[in-house]
C-alpha cells in the first residue's frame, strides 16, 4: 500500500515552450492565440510570460537557438500543452479566417471537441471545448 504524500497537488502553474524568433512567437501568441502578456522577471535570456485564462496558469516562451524537435506537420499523439476555449465552432472559424492549418476533430472520443495546430516554432497546441450540437 502506498503511503499517502505530504503534499497536495493544486494545478498547473506554467507551460514552457521553446521558440527560436521571440517577436514572431509573441505575435502568435498574442494575435491568434489571444493570450495577454504579464511581467516576468529580467532573466539574462530572453523570454516572455502570458496569463492563460484566469485561473492563474501562465505560458512562458523561452529562447532558444538550437533546433526544435519537429520536423513533421501536425501529429496529434506527440506531446503538447491543451488550451480550453469556450466556442468551438468560432475558434476554428477563427484559425480559418487566418489561414491556420489545423486539424479539427469535433467528435473526439475524448467527449470533448480538439483542434491541434502548431506554432511558429512547430510546438503542438490542442484547442478544445465542451462538446457543442452541430459542430
Amino acid at each position: 500500500m502506498m503511503e499517502k504524500r505530504s503534499f497536495r497537488i493544486e494545478g498547473i502553474h506554467h507551460v514552457s515552450l521553446i521558440v527560436t524568433d521571440l517577436e514572431r512567437a509573441k505575435r502568435f501568441y498574442e494575435n491568434i492565440i489571444g493570450l495577454t502578456e504579464i511581467q516576468r522577471p529580467a532573466f539574462d535570456f530572453p523570454g516572455a510570460w502570458y496569463a492563460v485564462g484566469g485561473s492563474g496558469q501562465q505560458l512562458h516562451l523561452i529562447v532558444h537557438e538550437g533546433e526544435t524537435l519537429r520536423t513533421r506537420g501536425i501529429d496529434t499523439r506527440d506531446g503538447h500543452f491543451a488550451i480550453r476555449v469556450n466556442d468551438y465552432k468560432e475558434t476554428l472559424e477563427w484559425l480559418k479566417h487566418n489561414q491556420i492549418e489545423h486539424k479539427a476533430n469535433p467528435d473526439s472520443i475524448t467527449g470533448f471537441a480538439q483542434i491541434f495546430l502548431l506554432d511558429p516554432d512547430r510546438n503542438i497546441i490542442e484547442l478544445n471545448a465542451e462538446h457543442q450540437p452541430d459542430v
